[in-house]
Formats: structure tokens, C-alpha cells, sequence
């Protein structure tokens, strides 16, 4: 093989297809567009949706109400079954040793349910608990700290934490 005999694999160039130049170019006519119609014109666009001057779906159906999707917390979860297979006796459970352990991933908070029986006596500090886990940790002689994020807490216009119990602020 020679520097001089050197070219593009079968197949690898392409020409390019040019339409709407006459007759003879193969592509004429109508370059490829069809008979005719809106779509077939310069600038002969419709918006996604459109339906043909019909009352759209997305204007026949009714919008109303509220959804809590965009707001809603997600939480990493953890049943006392999994919990009770990996820890010891009056170990402390929280995100750092649940990740240690392989339970949880580091991204979200975690949120123990009460899926299983807890046996041993633990310390548990997450960002939630289930009612059931937490009846079964205290059961056990464990405890429960739930740390709340400061993300959630309610404030009022002056931007300090709000203070419960009174309606007229």
C-alpha cells in the first residue's frame, strides 16, 4: 500500500441530496413534499397540538386542581428487617453507617419502616420514621431522634421560623 493509494471505505461519502432543483435533478417538482396543502408551502407550519382548526385536546380537557408532585419529599427507605440483619446490639443507625453498610445511597434522606421485628436495642438518627418502626424501636429499649430539615421549616415574612400556636401572628 502506497500514501498515494489511499481512499474512503464503500459507502463512507455520501453525496448530498439536493431538492427542488428541477426536473432533472431527480428531486423536482415537488422535492419530496407531497401534492399540494399547507405543509407543502414555504413556511407551512403548525404548531404541536394543532389539530386541523378543531378545538384542541389540550383545550378540551379541564385543568383544575392541585398537585403536590413538583413539592413532594422523597426519602431513601429502610424496613427494621434489613436494619436488624446488619447491626449489632446497641449500634447507632444513622445515613453515614447505613451507607457504610450498603442500605442506603448517599443522594436522599432515609426513612426507617417498620417491615420485620427488631430484636436488638439501637439508637436511630434519620430524617424520618414510620409510626410502626419507631412503636417497634422503642419496644426494643431503642430510641429515635428524627432531624428535620431546615429546607421544610415554615417562616414568615421576615424570613424568621415561625412560632406555634398563634392564628393571628
Amino acid at each position: 500500500m502506497h500514501d498515494f493509494d489511499l481512499h474512503a471505505p464503500a459507502g463512507a461519502n455520501k453525496r448530498k441530496r439536493i431538492i427542488g432543483r428541477g426536473q432533472g435533478s431527480g428531486r423536482g417538482t415537488t422535492a419530496g413534499k407531497g401534492n399540494k396543502g399547507q405543509k407543502s408551502r414555504s413556511g407551512g407550519k403548525t404548531y404541536a397540538g394543532f389539530e386541523g382548526g378543531q378545538m384542541p385536546l389540550y383545550r378540551r380537557l379541564a385543568h383544575r386542581g392541585f398537585s403536590n408532585y413538583p413539592f413532594r419529599k422523597e426519602y431513601q427507605t429502610v424496613n427494621l428487617s434489613a436494619i436488624e440483619k446488619a447491626f449489632a446490639a446497641s449500634d447507632t443507625v444513622d445515613a453515614a453507617a447505613l451507607i457504610k453498610k450498603g442500605l442506603v445511597k448517599k443522594s436522599l434522606p432515609v426513612k426507617i419502616l417498620g417491615n420485620g421485628e427488631l430484636t436488638k436495642k439501637l439508637s436511630f438518627k434519620v430524617a424520618a420514621v414510620s409510626a410502626s418502626a419507631k412503636e417497634k424501636i422503642e419496644k426494643a429499649g431503642g430510641e429515635v431522634s428524627v432531624s428535620r430539615s431546615k429546607k421544610g421549616a415554615a417562616k414568615n415574612k421576615t424570613g424568621a421560623p415561625q412560632a406555634g400556636g398563634d392564628v393571628n401572628g
